[in-house]
């Protein structure tokens, strides 16, 4: 697999119009700390792990549509986020400058909208 060690970092990045304002987003959501903060790029990341979210500035940047409709900007992916209390969950993504999704397709999953407008997913795995 790449010769990878369990050094070598990983993640996933994700364009908005503002990455190092989406990083501090995230960074107050996941309780993970901003590793990397340059212009046009930003970067959080949990301190016990080798894992990532990346954030580029995107100047052309188009914010997706949930759910998806025909003509509009598409979801490309999502985050799929477990939780241990889904409602507190919520209350704290809402706190930290998420939106609650209009539409909610499961009883048991939490659809939020980031700042950037990228849906996310918090759920209870029971």
């Amino acid at each position: 697999m790449l010769g990878r060690t369990r050094s070598h970092h990983w993640g996933v990045v994700l364009d908005a119009p503002d990455a190092q304002e989406l990083a501090r987003f995230y960074a107050r959501l996941l309780d993970w700390k901003i590793t990397k903060d340059e212009p046009g790029w930003a970067m959080v990341a949990p301190a016990d792990g080798v894992t990532y979210l990346g954030f580029q500035t995107s100047p052309d940047y188009v914010r997706p549509v949930w759910p998806s409709a025909g003509g509009s900007q598409q979801m490309m992916m999502h985050l799929d986020l477990e939780v241990g209390d889904l409602e507190g969950a919520v209350a704290h993504a809402v706190e930290a400058g998420a939106t609650v999704a209009a539409h909610q397709p499961q009883d048991d999953v939490r659809v939020l909208l980031d700042p950037a407008g990228h849906p996310f997913c918090l759920y209870v795995d029971e």
